[in-house]
């Protein structure tokens, strides 16, 4: 049995509110609320709100709970904190040694990422990658590389030896871009290919054909959450719920499909900070009541691994 796993940031359960909640507003596998009944999901789906303090004080944070999410460790209760943005040297260093893409390879699972990145930014993060042929679509200022950072995402898989996509695998229908669609990333001057999230789906379902563990990661809701951009929220959760519908749909009968988010965010853009809300996990696939038990982000990884037998 396969596992995917969709991730999306800063997408939390808030109140059932059109004023401050872009997802009240739109019948989402998302859209659920903590006031009122959410959106019923479709193929038999379940969804289990968990929490993302930890019991840590604070507000959760992206680089220490997407860490939780790719160990399966409490993060911010090993590290006794919340760390935003890029992972800091304890993080590294648990994912490091912990990352759930390292287990998996050390036990004869494959596992990929579906992201394509540009070459340049891999090679000035150190991060192994797959052969481009391309040149080279830009070139980062010396100062600007020295200030780049890996997330935790790329860390986990770099961690487990996997070499990441580059957007020549994207052009050649082998890897997708994080917007899904390609607007964003040729708004930013790219050579991609237009896709819509039903040719996107089909292209991660692909791509996770030779895999155990296929990983994908959209994270511009959280950026239109911290902007309290309605507009922004509206594009990318309407592309993000068609790109995972079509996921869900076409799923093959030997996969499990998980989404989840890392934090609360977009889901209240009457302030710009991270909240407290619990996350929704949802779930698609054959009865797994084991979901039923998820109690924190950090459950999302543990079952990755138990349902692919690693320990």
């Amino acid at each position: 049995m396969r596992v995917a796993l969709l991730f999306i940031d800063g997408v939390g359960v808030g109140r059932k509110d059109p004023a401050v909640n872009p997802l009240a507003g739109r019948s989402h596998l998302l859209s659920q609320f903590s006031d009122a009944p959410g959106i019923p999901l479709p193929e038999g789906g379940r969804c289990v709100p968990v929490d993302t303090t930890f019991g840590v004080e604070g507000r959760p944070q992206s680089a220490s709970n997407q860490t939780a999410i790719l160990t399966g460790e409490p993060a911010p209760v090993l590290i006794q904190g919340h760390v935003l943005g890029y992972p800091n040297r304890p993080l590294r260093e648990l994912l490091a040694e912990r990352s759930l893409v390292k287990r998996l390879v050390a036990s004869g699972r494959r596992a990929t990422f579906a992201n394509s990145y540009p070459a340049p930014y891999l090679d000035a993060l150190q991060l192994r990658r797959r052969e481009s042929t391309t040149p080279p679509e830009f070139t980062f200022p010396p100062g600007m590389k020295r200030r780049l950072k890996p997330s935790a995402s790329t860390l986990a898989f770099a961690a487990g030896d996997v070499p990441l996509r580059t957007l020549d695998d994207a052009r050649a229908g082998d890897g997708l871009t994080h917007d899904i669609i390609g607007t964003h990333a040729k708004a930013r001057g790219l050579s991609v290919p237009q896709r819509t999230p039903e040719e996107a789906a089909g292209i991660f379902w692909r791509v996770a054909e030779e895999a155990d563990f296929t990983f994908f990661e959209h994270y511009l809701a959280d950026e239109a959450g911290h902007a309290r951009d309605f507009e922004a929220a509206f594009h990318a959760l309407d592309t993000f719920d068609a790109f995972a519908r079509a996921v869900v749909a076409t799923r093959p009968a030997d996969a499990r499909v998980l989404i989840c988010s890392d934090h609360g965010n977009v889901e209240d853009l009457s302030t710009r900070s991270h909240t407290l809300n619990p996350v929704p996990v949802l779930y698609f696939g054959p009865p797994a009541p084991e979901v039923e038990a998820l109690a924190t982000v950090a459950d999302v990884g543990r079952t990755v691994l138990r349902w692919l037998n690693v320990e």
